[in-house]
Parts: structure tokens; C-alpha cells; sequence
């Protein structure tokens, strides 16, 4: 499941930096946020004299299963541990 509606649509270098910024408001906690943030400028910024469409599209492939990867990573997470939590107080019952 993409993380937000329309990485479909992405077709340029700046729509990918603002829709991964965007996925960054999704994760959890501040750190995190920064980390992704600083991450993903980096990256803007150390491909932004590519020309190649092909190479451009992979990129954009790429990152967006990359993001796609974290946020399904960060929810699993998230939802193993709402259950061993449920599971602590079911059993202090």
C-alpha cells in the first residue's frame, strides 16, 4: 500500500522531494522525521545534475519503495507493539 495518494502521478525530481518530505510526517517520532528529512535533501541534492529521463524514473522508482519500505516497516512496528502491549494488560487481569 503506497504511503499517500499519487506516487503514480510523481514524474519529476522536485514531486518526488515533496511527496518523501510528505512521507516523512507519517513516521513516528521527531528524530525520525529529521533523520529522513536530512536524508532525502541529501540525495536531492547529490542527483540534481542528472539528466538521463531513464535514470531519472529509476531513481524515482526507487525511492518511492524505499519510503514505501520504512512506512510498512514503522506500522508493523507500531502494531506488534499495541498487541504485546494489549497482551501485558489482558493478562495482569
Amino acid at each position: 500500500m503506497p504511503p499517500l495518494v499519487g506516487p503514480e502521478l510523481i514524474q519529476t525530481p522536485v514531486q518526488l522531494y515533496r511527496y518523501l518530505l510528505r512521507c516523512c510526517r507519517q513516521l513516528p517520532t521527531t528524530a525520525m522525521q529529521q533523520h529522513y528529512r536530512h536524508t532525502i535533501r541529501q540525495g536531492y541534492n547529490s542527483h540534481s545534475d542528472e539528466d538521463d529521463p531513464e535514470r531519472v524514473q529509476m531513481i524515482i522508482q526507487r525511492a518511492i519503495a524505499d519510503a514505501d519500505w520504512i512506512l510498512d516497516k514503522v506500522r508493523t512496528k507500531a502494531f506488534y507493539s499495541s498487541c504485546s502491549s494489549l497482551n501485558k494488560s489482558t493478562l495482569q487481569l
